[in-house]
């Protein structure tokens, strides 16, 4: 009988309305438990590589998959090519703005290149043109975390464009992007780049850090629970709210009928 009512003309455009927020309540909900799961995925990948060894790559040498080993600590030595440093915009340290120096370094006793994040210098230091002064000659040994390449930003369309070799020196860049950074410095760049570490020693800049990582379920699960209340609530009180709005309906009908229409109002004209 409800079913009726909800389908009959009185009630059909609200019912179709009502059904379709209830999907949509259903579908945010488990769009919710997907970012769970991608969240759960992600944190027992990570968790691996942060309790793995550290990678010596001058000892066991590169392997094939660095990019899935994302966040894994990593050692290496060799020769900084400061000529096709490149810069990271949009860089924070605390509420001072500037960029990330980024800087191809050859591996000791191999043609292999990989990049390392040297850390951040100020805006008007980016902005002279001049980094020469944050060069570091000669061979230097690297401890650090590896990060994958990166092509677009997490959320946004925001990306760096396509480039041509003869695009260098193109110095500013969104992100780490190793398949195009290939293109306008060397083929032989390896599949990962390294953020470098601090260390005691080190007091100028580049200021390096790493990466704080939060490797909680975050609260997907709970918003998932609240959009599924949300779609529940409307989807099982929206029957009870015709039943009831139709029996109000059907009280004020009787009422009319026991009453008879009400009598006509007489206006007297006085002179």
């Amino acid at each position: 009988m409800i079913i009726l009512r909800m389908l009959s003309r009185r009630w059909i455009l609200t019912t179709v309305l009502v059904i379709c927020a209830t999907g949509v309540l259903v579908r945010l909900g488990i769009w919710q438990l997907d970012r769970l799961e991608s969240r759960r995925s992600f944190n027992a990948r990570v968790q691996i590589q942060v309790e793995a060894a550290p990678l010596d790559l001058d000892q066991e040498g590169v392997e094939p998959d660095l990019a899935e080993m994302e966040y894994r600590k990593v050692k290496v030595s060799g020769t900084y090519d400061h000529s096709k440093q490149i810069a990271l915009r949009n860089q924070y340290w605390g509420n001072q703005w500037g960029v990330h120096l980024v800087t191809p370094l050859q591996l000791s006793g191999s043609d292999q290149i990989i990049l390392v994040d040297r850390g951040w210098i100020p805006a008007e230091e980016y902005q002279s043109g001049d980094w020469s002064e944050f060069d570091e000659p000669g061979v230097v040994t690297v401890a650090g975390i590896l990060r994958r390449s990166q092509e677009k930003a997490d959320f946004g369309s925001r990306s760096d464009p396509p480039v041509q070799a003869e695009d260098f020196p193109m110095t500013a860049w969104n992100f780490v992007n190793i398949e195009r950074l290939s293109v306008v410095m060397s083929s032989s760049l390896l599949r990962a780049y390294i953020q470098q570490a601090p260390e005691p020693s080190w007091t100028s800049l580049p200021y390096r850090y790493q990466p704080t990582l939060d490797l909680t379920e975050g609260p997907h699960f709970g918003y998932a629970l609240q959009w599924f209340t949300f779609a529940a609530i409307l989807g099982i009180g929206y029957p009870f709210f015709i039943q009831r709005q139709e029996r109000r309906r059907h009280v004020m009908a009787e009422k009319l009928t026991e009453n008879g229409p009400p009598s006509p109002i007489l206006h007297s004209n006085e002179s």
